[in-house]
């Protein structure tokens, strides 16, 4: 990172003039007059806006997510969108937050600046998920939205989400070019301030009506549930926004049976009761199965701080709460969804689904059983939105990725975990009509199509020769690949940075019709996938394993999951070295 230099303390001692409050005064002074390593941390660069928005530790200075650096970020938003509707009398955004530290604030903040800008706001009264800021975009035919939020990550981050008029979140050009004008706003004396307080219009719980009506129309089964209405969940949002909905949900849907982790219900920013707010760890979901135990319940849902994200777990045949993975809860709403679909009729010959290339390949083996089209996308649910965005002729059903991200239907375009517990839900009480349990439908999903098992392991390489390796190691990925991996020969190698897969036994080449994105994938004989990603974020190269074997009689489940779990170990061995 460098050291305390001459530029850097001018930088910082340029925030102690008026044009900043004297609270932010007050803590750039302390920081260079007692902290030099904080105030380098603070100052030494510009917090970027990156093709995602902004996300970093929140705090005084250039580096960090304050009021100011939301300010300038959404200055160059406004200048943009103005610039792509040069037509629209009113440019129109919808801005949302979440439960963090001073999410309120920051959106506040971009509400002043863009209605400072004419553009009109649709600001949401407090907090609420990010899907419904998603929703709220195209139901309100707004030009953009803004997200405050850092989803998952610990409680010292926030982050800023910049989505377009189609309900995603930026992509190409539009993420590059919002990039550009955000980079023009180099002092803050740039930012128009003012707010037009006639132009803030807030969203009240009358909306989240609106929403939740939106997804009760998903429902596939309603006979079911009100005959299972007694099916007992436990429900946790972690601190965050899905406690505004979700109980609302399940209500309305006409669940009886839901209660809430009251500690957890309970919004706040410094998430006391876990230390991370992950539905992705296991110790995020721990006072939610405690109580599940306690009350008997059947079924565990947990949401993130943003609600986009899901986490479940499940009662095995020993009646013990098992922890579902991404790509096993995704299964089982695809499975789920496409054959009711089937039963229903719906199908026309224009549906598809989509997941991301990291995700289990038994997703696509499901939706090849009723001919559906499939497309795979690179991680990040900002392109499933773009594939919805690209096919307008074509039906949407559902789509998802490893990362605890699904979304069902399109009048959301980004991942909805309200969405995704309802139906988790409804296929509780699907298969209650059948004498089972999710734990059984599962199995029976890995008898028809194959028993997935799949892992993730990321190896840290912090510093100039971290960066170097990571890149060494992709380098030697490309030019030196591997023939076999475990003994079963290689017989597919995918290159997203060059766009070409390339047939192994036979030599034949096709195009990847993707953006370049610095991705290996090997493919064996055996049916393992093996996927090879540097992270665009952290230090870290990621590796995401796929297995698969034959599951010929659901009996011999506990004899085939540890098979395939010594597999997965001796291939985080292997690519651990």
């Amino acid at each position: 990172m460098g050291k305390l230099t001459p530029e850097i303390i001018e930088r910082a001692k340029s925030w102690l003039s008026d044009k900043y409050d004297a609270e932010t005064r007050k803590q750039v002074q302390e920081l260079i007059d007692n902290n030099p390593d904080e105030l380098l941390e603070s100052f030494y660069k510009n917090l970027e806006f990156g093709t995602g928005g902004l996300r970093g530790i929140m705090g005084v200075g250039t580096n960090r997510m304050n009021t100011y650096t939301v300010a300038m970020a959404t200055q160059g938003f406004a200048n943009y969108i103005k610039m792509m509707f040069p037509n629209v009398e009113q440019p129109k955004i919808a801005i949302a937050h979440d439960c963090r530290n001073n999410s309120k604030e920051f959106a506040k903040t971009t509400a002043d600046v863009m209605s400072a800008n004419g553009i009109k706001v649709y600001l949401f009264n407090a907090l609420r998920p990010t899907p419904e800021l998603s929703f709220a975009i195209r139901e309100l035919e707004c030009n953009a939205g803004v997200v405050v939020t850092a989803s998952h990550n610990p409680k010292e981050y926030n982050g800023y989400k910049a989505y377009w008029n189609d309900g995603g979140q930026l992509v190409s050009p539009h993420d590059k070019n919002v990039i550009a004008e955000v980079e023009k706003i180099t002092d803050i004396s740039m930012v128009n301030f003012t707010p037009d307080e006639s132009l803030i219009e807030y969203l009240d719980e009358r909306f989240d009506d609106i929403y939740i009506d939106k997804i009760l129309e998903l429902s596939l089964s309603p006979e079911l549930i009100q005959k299972h209405n007694n099916l007992k969940f436990v429900y946790t949002p972690i601190h965050g926004t899905g406690g505004q909905i979700i109980p609302r949900l399940f209500k309305k849907a006409g669940f009886n049976n839901i209660e809430c982790v009251e500690e957890q219900m309970i919004v706040d920013g410094n998430f006391p009761t876990v230390v991370s707010p992950n539905p992705e760890e296991k110790a995020a979901l721990t006072m939610a199965i405690e109580k599940a135990k306690k009350v008997n319940a059947d079924v565990v849902l947990a949401t993130d701080p943003d609600a986009d994200r899901v986490g479940i777990a499940v009662r095995d045949n020993n009646g013990e709460f098992v922890l579902l993975n991404g790509n096993q809860t995704a299964a089982l709403l695809t499975y789920y969804i496409l054959g009711r679909w089937n039963e229903s009729g719906k199908f026309t010959g224009k549906e598809y689904i989509v997941k991301t290339i990291v995700t289990t390949e038994l997703l696509f083996d499901i939706a090849n059983k009723y001919n559906l089209k499939k497309f795979d996308v690179l991680t990040g649910f900002k392109f499933i939105a773009d594939t919805i965005l690209n096919n307008p002729d074509m039906t949407f059903v559902c789509g998802g990725e490893e990362s605890y991200g699904f979304l069902i239907g399109d009048f959301v375009r980004d991942k909805d975990a309200n969405s995704a517990c309802f139906i988790i839900a409804e296929i509780a009480a699907w298969a209650a009509e059948q004498n089972k349990s999710l734990y059984q439908i599962l199995k029976e999903i890995y008898k028809e199509f194959g028993f997935y098992k799949e892992g993730l392991i990321s190896l840290t390489k912090k510093g100039i020769s971290g960066t170097e390796e990571i890149k060494n190691m992709m380098h030697k990925f490309r030019n030196e690949p591997p023939t076999h991996i475990l003994g079963s020969k290689i017989v597919v190698i995918k290159d997203y940075k060059i766009g070409i897969s390339k047939n192994i036994i036979t030599g034949d080449e096709s195009k990847i019709d993707l953006p370049e994105s610095d991705v290996l994938q090997f493919f064996t004989e055996d049916g393992t996938k093996i996927s090879v990603r540097p992270s665009g974020t952290e230090p870290k190269i990621k590796f995401y394993f796929g297995i698969k074997s034959e599951l010929n009689n659901i009996d011999d489940f506990d004899t085939i999951n540890n098979q395939l779990n010594d597999k997965l170990n001796e291939l985080g061995k292997l690519f651990s070295e």
